[in-house]
């Protein structure tokens, strides 16, 4: 019982903070997940002797959880090679509306919602290389030393800190400065109006002229197989949803931390939309559909 094993209940309260290292690392909760359980399936395999000649076994997860993710980054791209259609981040709700607190939930697995997870963030995350993305998750937004970095990432110090520089500088490239939440949600309920009123002017209003909308079904339901791009199109495509969206309810929750849209069947989350807000206007739209990335959102 960890209340009668100080060292056992040290370990297991690094549980949430690898949760939220792992996720940050993949873009997927599932993948997350199992990599916590690997790690410390790892630790656990080790004799006791072994776990007490570890100084700081908080450190020696960490290492291990990171290794796993970077191991894992690397062989991504073949596994996206095999993935049908678009791939998008997996979205995770708001902890006032997590599951956890359900039975056959976790507290422990909820991931702490800040700007280093918002959807926009995950995706520029995915446009680095694997040493790229760890180094600077790791550094810039958990605040490990380069020298721990290192470690971990098997390059020099200076190497790594060359790796979160060039993180950054892919961020502020791409990254358009994101607009207060309370306007996002104006937005994004606008916008649910016009869309249930299949109002294509306002949508094209409310919409940036580049806008770019991505579906992810990943082979599994049906989404756009590839990305629709302009603001007058992805207006009609979304216009032309409404009539196959008989018995769906859409509700405004917080998706990543900030205002989306989740569609429900009967109860079921079949949709989880997130969007890219900035200069009064949307300029992404993700719409999650694969059934295998809406675990945590599912009643």
């Amino acid at each position: 019982m960890t209340g009668s094993d100080p060292s056992l209940s040290a370990i297991m309260s690094e549980r949430r903070q690898l949760i939220n290292l792992a996720y940050r690392l993949l873009g997927s909760l599932a993948d997350a997940e199992d990599v916590v359980q690997d790690t410390y399936a790892r630790w656990y395999a080790m004799s006791r002797e072994e776990q007490d000649a570890i100084d700081n076994p908080a450190a020696w997860l960490t290492k291990v959880a990171s290794r796993i993710c970077l191991d894992l980054l690397r062989s991504a791209r073949a596994r996206r090679e095999r993935y049908v259609g678009e791939w998008v981040p997996e979205p995770v709700p708001d902890q006032a509306e997590w599951l956890g607190d359900q039975p056959g939930g976790d507290p422990a697995d909820r991931v702490t919602l800040d700007e280093s997870v918002n959807m926009a963030f995950l995706v520029l995350l995915d446009s680095m290389t694997p040493a790229e993305r760890v180094a600077f998750i790791l550094h810039d937004v958990f605040r490990y030393p380069f020298p721990e970095v290192a470690e971990i990432v098997g390059r020099t110090p200076a190497a790594c800190r060359q790796l979160a520089s060039s993180a950054r500088r892919r961020i502020s490239t791409a990254q358009s400065p994101t607009a207060p939440t309370k306007q996002q949600a104006e937005i994004v309920r606008d916008f649910k109006a016009a869309w249930a009123a299949k109002d294509i002017q306002t949508l094209i209003t409310l919409l940036d002229p580049d806008v770019v909308a991505i579906g992810d079904g990943g082979g599994v339901v049906t989404a756009a197989p590839h990305p629709v791009h302009g603001g007058t199109q992805v207006a009609q495509y979304f216009a032309d949803l409404v009539d196959r969206a008989h018995g769906l309810v859409v509700l405004e929750r917080t998706v990543n931390g900030q205002p989306g849209l989740v569609i429900q069947r009967e109860g079921v989350t079949e949709t989880v939309i997130a969007f890219d807000v900035a200069d009064d206007r949307i300029k992404h739209i993700w719409a999650v559909r694969n059934p295998e990335k809406l675990r945590p959102w599912t009643t």
